[in-house]
């Protein structure tokens, strides 16, 4: 069972997130920012198969620590989630590390697709 590592300051967000990739059988943990996230990779020694991070989050944004994830963690998936253009230009720099970039609003369906790609595009 994969286990997803969800950040996103918007509490209504994580849990609509966490209950949709649960459906499909993953196991989710969730962090209300960038910096409680990194906290979680380094205790569970990055023990997990995709980070899915929102990017614009207070303390620490997603693109920090979604750099700071690819350092530490290099075997993790990052799937990055916004809902402001000028965020998702900023991601465009991280094609290297980043497996996609999605945009709010999206469906339920919308994230267990991207979610699915990301983790076949790990085991591929």
């Amino acid at each position: 069972m994969p286990r997803i590592l969800i950040a996103d300051d918007e509490d209504a967000m994580r849990t609509l997130v966490a209950r949709a990739i649960a459906m499909d059988g993953h196991e989710t943990v969730t962090a209300q920012d960038g910096a409680e996230a990194l906290e979680i990779l380094s205790r569970e020694d990055g023990e997990f198969d995709l980070l899915l991070t929102d990017i614009q989050m207070p303390i620490m944004d997603g693109i920090a620590l979604a750099l700071s994830a690819a350092r530490d963690f290099p075997r993790i998936c990052i799937l990055l989630m916004t809902g402001f253009a000028h965020q998702r230009e900023r991601a465009s720099n991280l094609s290297a590390i980043a497996h996609d970039v999605i945009t709010k609003p999206f469906s339920v369906a919308d994230i267990r697709t991207a979610v699915a790609d990301a983790l076949a595009s790990r085991r591929g």
